[in-house]
């Protein structure tokens, strides 16, 4: 749904910026009502056909699959059972950098031997993901099984390049819960699917990449440069884990029933054109070295960061933390279709729910998108009866890339702050120190990291926001970790950027917001939604009784 939103606000603007341009026999409109109504002109002209061929095309016969089930005869498998301490305890390593994460799963994409399976809520057409998408590539050349599941929210303008990617016999791609029509554009997609919109409106949100089924990689990360610190316009503040071990093939069991569901259709069987593919993607990439032997540089010559994960498997060695790691994740019976309920074994919503409630001194909360609702109001008014600390880092106005969400959050504000919750919002520039977070320079940040700390000693680290659309209406995942030192360095990354990089938001004597900088540099501000345009909060201002909090 934020996506949509950015999607919207971009067209209006492109929109504008069009319609300021002189044409030759000049506008007779001005220029804005104009290029509006072209657009709905058009979108009246194309709804007959769009809707009367909306319907999802039948599901083809096909064999179910699984994911490559003898890691331990590859070199990955290996070296993770000589890394592990017993064979029940899965190994996990943060990757808070962007550079780091990218550097991970380049890494893995060039160490893997049998299997590569990928599975994501949006995949950017940029930079990042063509240098990964290399890889991917030269692995399924040199014999690697190739899955990639995508949600098709957001591949709008993509079906060319989608089918180009899957003309190695190796690699297969499939989307799940497809548009069948108007399939060029995000607003006739959405048009030809009016007949369908319970369905439409649930979607796949968990992302993994996983290697010989040894090595994965999960968490809150999307595959485009502002995911990996790539964007010089603005990148997210996010989180993943790496993870060895039995826990990636509970992620793979995962992955195999998105895979295998009807829902998620051959890209073949919804694109019907045929492509013309050029570029690098077909070739066999040459990677170069540098003086240490690391691996530095994509085929296309972009950059890659070198990674901690390279560093450890050219020494034969993983450097982790191994415990009893717990996958939750919820099943595509999640997505019903209706607007009937799914059954509650489809969904970990309790899971999470009981997680929380289970805080007995200090519960640290870290969404982009925070609406707790009726329930998570009233589970943290029970923490807070029980005097447990309850911290939460979320967006500010300024640096969300969802302001129709931060509807939802603001109407909680005051209530939050009642209860004695201490709330902190992301500027949308980060202060120093930040080293932890990569090379941001003067970009505009956001936070997208999903990460819940329960008394410092267990960890939850995933996909899922804190708002009802991940409760509700998309399928989500992640990782119980209970460890002690993963906690803590959760809570430090918390501590981080909540003092340097955030608004402290609290109310004065006479109710009033006020928005603490944290430092002199950043002056406080009061009653209003410090760094957010004039603009920005009158279209907050205008949204708020039209969000209703079940769609957010």
């Amino acid at each position: 749904m934020s996506d949509a939103f950015v999607r919207v606000r971009e067209f209006v603007r492109s929109s504008r910026s069009r319609a300021q341009q002189p044409t030759r026999a000049g506008p007779s409109l001005p220029g804005f009502a104009l290029a509006r109504r072209r657009f709905a002109l058009a979108l009246c002209l194309l709804a007959p056909a769009l809707v009367s061929c909306a319907s999802l095309p039948a599901a083809q016969p096909r064999p179910a699959q699984r994911a490559f089930d003898h890691p331990q005869s590859t070199s990955l498998g290996r070296i993770v059972a000589a890394a592990a301490p017993d064979a029940h305890s899965s190994g996990v390593r943060l990757l808070v950098s962007g550079e780091d994460a990218l550097g991970s799963l380049v890494t893995l994409a060039r160490r893997a031997e049998r299997s590569l399976d990928l599975e994501y809520y949006i995949v950017r057409n940029d930079a990042s993901t063509r240098t990964l998408l290399r890889e991917v590539h030269a692995a399924a050349v040199r014999g690697v099984r190739v899955r990639m599941l995508v949600d098709d929210l957001n591949t709008a303008g993509s079906d060319e390049s989608l089918l180009c990617f899957t003309r190695h016999p190796n690699v297969e791609l499939r989307l799940f819960n497809p548009f069948p029509a108007g399939r060029f554009s995000t607003y006739t997609r959405i048009l030809a699917s009016l007949t369908d919109v319970d369905r439409i409106n649930q979607r796949m949100h968990g992302k993994m990449f996983v290697a010989d089924n040894a090595i994965a990689a999960t968490g809150g990360r999307n595959l485009g440069d502002a995911y990996f610190v790539r964007s010089p316009k603005s990148n997210f503040v996010d989180l993943d884990v790496l993870v060895a071990g039995p826990a990636v093939r509970r992620l793979s069991a995962a992955f195999d029933r998105f895979w295998n569901d009807p829902l998620a259709y051959p890209a073949a069987q919804l694109i019907h054109e045929t492509p013309r593919c050029e570029g690098p993607v077909s070739e066999s990439p040459q990677p170069e070295t540098n003086a240490q032997g690391e691996t530095v540089e994509a085929p296309d010559s972009t950059p890659v960061p070198s990674s901690t994960l390279a560093r450890a498997l050219k020494e034969g060695r993983l450097k982790m933390r191994w415990d009893d790691v717990r996958v939750l994740a919820d099943t595509p019976a999640k997505i019903t279709g209706s607007s009937a309920p799914p059954p509650a074994s489809a969904s970990i919503a309790d899971d999470v729910a009981r997680l929380l409630g289970s805080a007995r001194t200090e519960l640290i909360l870290i969404t982009p998108y925070f609406v707790p609702g009726d329930h998570g109001v009233a589970l943290i008014r029970a923490l807070r009866q029980r005097n447990v600390r309850v911290r939460v880092l979320t967006n500010s106005l300024a640096s969300t890339d969802a302001p129709v969400v931060h509807v939802g959050y603001a109407r909680y504000r005051p209530q939050l702050i009642e209860m004695g919750v201490e709330l902190y919002e992301l500027r949308n520039q980060l202060g120093t120190p930040r080293s932890q977070l990569g090379r941001f320079g003067s970009s505009l940040a956001s936070l997208h990291a999903k990460a819940v700390v329960v008394d410092r000693r267990t960890v939850l680290i995933g996909s899922m926001n804190l708002d009802p659309r991940s409760q509700r209406l998309n399928t989500e995942m992640g990782l119980v970790i209970p460890d002690t030192v993963v906690a803590g360095q959760v809570v430090r990354l918390f501590d981080d950027v909540s003092s340097n990089s955030s608004y402290r938001v609290v109310e004065d004597d006479e109710g009033r917001l006020r928005w603490i900088g944290g430092s002199p540099t950043v002056p406080d501000a009061e009653g209003s939604e410090p760094g957010a345009s004039a603009g920005l909060r009158a279209l907050m201002w205008l949204l708020t009784p039209f969000a209703p909090e079940e769609m957010l």
